[in-house]
């Protein structure tokens, strides 16, 4: 039987909601950049690999380790 890690789980579904933070903020202060396209792909970059991290943590501590 595999015992679930809930600390893996939790830590990714923090870092989900501080990655969709991140982009909402970021996406508030883009008109006042200089290159507001420039800064959101960078922004959207940065979020999607915290996003993606953030679900395979989850997925992981879901899946367990062997007891």
């Amino acid at each position: 039987m595999r015992q679930k890690n809930w600390r893996v789980v939790l830590v990714g579904l923090v870092l989900v909601v501080l990655a969709i933070g991140f982009y909402i903020v970021m996406l508030s202060m883009a008109p006042k950049s200089t290159d507001p396209a420039a800064l959101m792909r960078t922004v959207g970059t940065v979020s999607g690999a915290v996003g993606g991290l953030a679900l395979v943590m989850i997925a992981v501590g879901l899946i367990g380790k062997k007891v």
